[in-house]
């Protein structure tokens, strides 16, 4: 006798709030269970994070949000087969990492140079580092400001495989072993890539501080 196939209930009707209490791979099953909004707030927590991931490894701000938008894309169409014993960030960061490659690989084939200047329309909390305190003095948040710009253009110098796990690793905070499955190497690659990006960053930004 044929099984009729299993179908995935909806849960009942959640409040957005009570979804940003959810961890990342409840809210996975919760978009699968056909719950309105919880695929809005699995943006909502990567957006800003993979924006400035993307913008730091191509330079270019106006491109990073178009890769952004197309990762989300390939979230929402690949969800399904996302596994689930696995930590969504890390897959979610893989996709991303791989449109940020594909985007610097065409860049490389095309003779047109790209240069992107910092915008100044980019708001302070959008920063993975954070380089402002309320408490400081006028001065001392415009040198705050002044060393994230120089951080911001010395990241910008590194080789793009340098630069992908020095801003994986010291401005994302992600693991070791994270950013070698991001990457797509082994442990003792990502280690030797962020110590020769390390001596870099310091050789770059050291005679400007």
């Amino acid at each position: 006798m044929r099984q009729a196939a299993l179908k995935v209930q909806p849960l009942k009707p959640v409040k957005r709030v009570e979804l940003q209490q959810l961890d990342d791979n409840q809210l996975v099953t919760a978009h699968l269970a056909d719950t309105p909004l919880a695929f809005d707030v699995l943006v909502e927590r990567y957006q800003t994070r993979l924006l400035n991931f993307v913008y730091r490894t191509v330079g270019d701000r106006e491109r990073a949000e178009d890769l952004v938008q197309e990762v989300f894309v390939r979230v929402h169409r690949h969800l399904a087969r996302f596994d689930q014993s696995k930590k969504f960030s890390t897959w979610i960061y893989t996709i991303a990492s791989n449109l940020a490659k594909n985007e610097l690989r065409n860049r490389a084939r095309n003779p047109l140079v790209y240069f992107q200047t910092m915008t100044s329309g980019w708001e302070d909390e959008d920063r993975p580092l954070e380089f402002e305190d309320p408490s400081a003095r006028p001065d001392d948040a415009f040198e705050r400001r002044h060393l994230r710009e120089l951080v911001d253009a010395a990241v910008r110098r590194l080789p793009s495989h340098h630069r992908q796990v020095f801003v994986l690793r010291e401005l994302e905070g992600r693991s070791y072993e994270e950013i070698a499955e991001v990457t797509s190497c082994n442990l003792g690659t990502v280690k030797s890539r962020l110590n020769r990006a390390r001596a870099a960053f310091a050789e770059i930004i050291g005679p400007v501080l």
